[in-house]
């Protein structure tokens, strides 16, 4: 199999292709497969009738949606994958140390030594927290076994509503009366879905007035699953004890942005993951959903474009 890389070759990507057997060529030179790692600007205006497969770099694929890229190749059979699943361990790492951030207040601590302060608003998971993870995919099943030592008590949340192991509850995202419960209950909340016209502001001014003045909300999945401006005034108003935010709507955050300011909010620069572990992996990946394609199979993380993910 012939492939290109764009907009520039991940080196251990390339290599590993290569072992397997695999050429890698130019564009131009009528690849099978191309492998992406950039954003809609990047992408070629046309590519080349021989391409059947484009691998994506990265789990996320709204920004290629919403520019049309993938339903106009899509309609001449060019079949897309994402990267899901294959940043499980680093995104749910990740996210747990967001969530222990905030709730032991480490953006609070200040030269003036405010120990009696943090003695009481330190919070710990070990405290019988109830923790939502909403879109508890791949990366929400690795935070649940990360999560169990804690002894929280677990509610998944997917699209199916089917049982998550691990978790005490598993809830359909679609199951109304479920998910009052849901928001209202918890104590630590934690975003992982998908960036779809559904969940465009799943976390709005509505959702975060109906959760306890001491919950805490950490957004690694998309920063416009969350309504800024209502998050920003929850915090403001005490509605909500703090957030911690791997992705924000608008990414970057402007840097005279309220939410900069406050002690309860723990931003990190969407380095839940990072490139040098995409580079080590995305090869092997590609390489795995070539042979399932060549086999006439799904391809493991393919995309359905429509569903948009």
């Amino acid at each position: 199999m012939k492939f290109a890389f764009l907009p520039s070759p991940w080196k251990e990507s390339a290599d590993h292709l290569r072992a397997a057997g695999h050429e890698m060529v130019d564009l131009s030179e009528n690849p099978e497969l191309l492998i992406f790692r950039g954003g809609p600007s990047d992408f070629p205006a046309e590519l080349p009738d021989s391409v059947k497969v484009v691998q994506i770099g990265y789990a996320g694929v709204e920004q290629l949606l919403e520019a049309g890229i993938l339903a106009r190749h899509a309609e001449r059979g060019v079949r897309f994958a994402n990267a899901a699943g294959i940043y499980d361990d680093t995104v749910a790492e990740a996210t747990l140390a967001l969530l222990l951030a905030v709730l032991h207040r480490h953006k609070a601590v200040s030269r003036e030594w405010n120990q009696e302060q943090l003695f009481g608003e330190t919070e710990y998971l070990f405290d019988a927290k109830k923790l939502a993870i909403i879109g508890a995919g791949g990366i929400g099943k690795k935070l649940i076994e990360f999560a169990a030592p804690f002894g929280v008590e677990i509610t998944a949340v997917n699209r199916s509503g089917r049982h998550v192991s691990g978790a005490e509850r598993t809830v359909a995202m679609g199951d109304v009366e479920a998910m009052e419960v849901v928001w209202s209950e918890s104590d630590c909340v934690v975003l992982l879905a998908p960036l779809t016209p559904e969940t465009r502001h799943l976390v709005d001014a509505t959702v975060l007035a109906k959760m306890r003045n001491n919950a805490v909300i950490v957004n690694v999945g998309r920063g416009a699953l969350i309504d800024t401006k209502a998050l920003t005034t929850a915090l403001q108003d005490g509605a909500i004890a703090g957030a911690g935010l791997d992705v924000t709507d608008p990414e970057p955050l402007p840097a005279d942005h309220p939410l900069w300011e406050m002690d309860n909010v723990v931003i990190t620069p969407h380095t839940a993951n990072i490139p040098r572990f995409m580079a080590r992996r995305v090869g092997a990946l590609a390489a795995r959903n070539w042979e399932l394609f060549a086999a006439g199979e799904s391809m493991s993380t393919e995309v359905d474009v429509e569903a948009g993910y």
